[in-house]
């Protein structure tokens, strides 16, 4: 894809330890806590677990082990070294207690913090193709949303940096923002498995914050360990990068200072990435925004330097600062009225704001209509006429986009206990207003 053209230097498969990033005690130590936890592991398998080439780097590693008498050889099938069965011996025993000590990551080897910033920086929503109406459309086919409501969200992912949505609950904040992230998502990019910095190791990619694309294997992706020749072993895109649909990350009241911040294992000695860091190349949504257990104030002057300079800046538990890519479109989703929330100066750094007010009668109609046809409940103009007036009329009741998918969920219940047909009728429509808002004294 056109965003992941320019990143090939980094993604490039490295043919040897110098071309990793990464020094040879960091891959050896990798090494021996794979097969330490997997009791027993060929070189083949040692590769794909770190994700390295045998070829150049696996090989040297494992006879670097052997001539330090870490590891011995317990068996193999064939005659290629890449079947050889390594264990550890006792002094490799020792080894990896000693590192698991100082370090208990394993898995795929990390790229350099470097590596990633710059992946990522290539990688930003600024390179992605210009998003158009029609296709803004497209991504809410089905969904009643008007032309004024398209005409925010277009530019709004256009610009890919800030986007506040509010207005009152049950009219779609949250799926609007999914389908903004649905735009975004057209264009994949690369992500790394983890990064390195000063010897420390922060994991960036898990399987519930990032969907992984997977690909159909060419002679160039085709896994390193089942290549026979040093030349196919070159070609191909570094496999500790890992290609995914840009991310989606939504959090809720549980975010606090706290997890936006590098979150160290004192256990396992490595740090988990996180969320905006995770989010980097696609959305983070705050959804339900100003219901965090803080301030709301304190979570926004959090943002004011990242926002401005698109860079954000995370602790090591040393001390140390490191500096990030903040590349991503962040979105506040609330019931409250921002001004509540937030003074004039941050508001003038939110680029968009997007207000999701409640629909009118002939939107909550179509509605409704699109909602009964999919539940295959019978239409009648009688019994949604009825619902209107006896309990939004003369209630003063609001409507609210997520009221017919509620409702008509009510009826359903209710018809399949009476055994009766799935029908609006006036009557079921009463039961089922009483059943869902919980406030009527209904007759029936």
């Amino acid at each position: 894809m056109a965003a992941t053209k320019s990143i090939d230097a980094e993604l490039k498969r490295p043919a040897n330890i110098a071309e990793t990033g990464l020094g040879t005690g960091m891959i050896s130590d990798l090494a021996i806590k794979s097969i330490y936890f997997s009791g027993e592991m060929t070189g083949a398998k040692l590769a794909q677990t770190l994700k390295l080439p045998y070829q150049g780097i696996v090989q040297p590693i494992l006879e670097f082990l052997d001539r330090e008498e870490l590891v011995g050889i317990s068996g193999g099938t064939g005659t290629s070294e890449r079947n050889f069965r390594y264990v550890l011996s006792r002094k490799g025993l020792d080894r990896v207690r000693d590192a698991l000590s100082q370090n208990g990551y394993a898995g795929a080897a990390p790229v350099p913090i470097d590596s990633y910033n710059r992946a990522l920086r290539q990688q930003g929503l600024g390179g992605i193709k210009s998003i158009q109406e029609e296709t803004v459309k497209s991504a809410y086919d089905g969904l009643v949303i008007n032309a004024a409501m398209f005409d925010k969200i277009g530019p709004a992912l256009n610009s890919g940096r800030s986007v506040f949505l509010y207005g009152p609950p049950g009219n779609g904040k949250t799926t609007i923002a999914k389908g903004m992230a649905r735009l975004l998502g057209r264009d994949p990019i690369y992500i790394p498995h983890a990064v390195e910095v000063d010897g420390q190791i922060i994991k960036v990619f898990d399987e519930f914050n990032h969907k992984r694309i997977e690909e159909a294997a060419t002679k160039a992706q085709v896994p390193d360990w089942m290549e026979s020749t040093d030349t196919a072993e070159s070609q191909g895109v570094d496999e500790r990068w890992v290609k995914i649909e840009r991310p989606i990350v939504m959090v809720g009241g549980e975010l606090n200072l706290e997890s936006l911040d590098l979150i160290f294992n004192p256990v396992a000695h490595y740090y988990e990435a996180p969320f905006q860091m995770k989010a980097n190349g696609g959305m983070f949504l705050i959804d339900d925004f100003g219901r965090q257990r803080m301030n709301p104030k304190d979570l926004l002057n959090r943002w004011i330097v990242p926002l401005e300079t698109r860079i954000d800046f995370l602790t090591l538990h040393t001390g140390k600062k490191i500096e990030i890519p903040f590349e991503q479109l962040v979105v506040f989703s609330t019931n409250l009225n921002p001004a509540d929330l937030c003074d004039d100066a941050f508001l003038r750094r939110i680029r968009h704001k997007i207000l999701v007010g409640d629909p009118t009668l002939e939107e909550f109609k179509t509605v409704f209509q699109i909602v009964a046809k999919a539940r295959r409940v019978a239409w009648s103009d009688e019994g949604f006429s009825h619902l209107i007036e006896q309990h939004y009329t003369k209630t003063n009741r609001a409507l609210k986009n997520s009221h017919p998918r509620d409702l008509l969920d009510q009826l359903i219940d209710l018809a399949k206990y009476r055994g009766s047909e799935m029908a609006m009728t006036p009557a079921l429509m009463d039961l089922a207003a009483g059943a869902y808002f919980a406030d009527l004294n209904i007759s029936t």
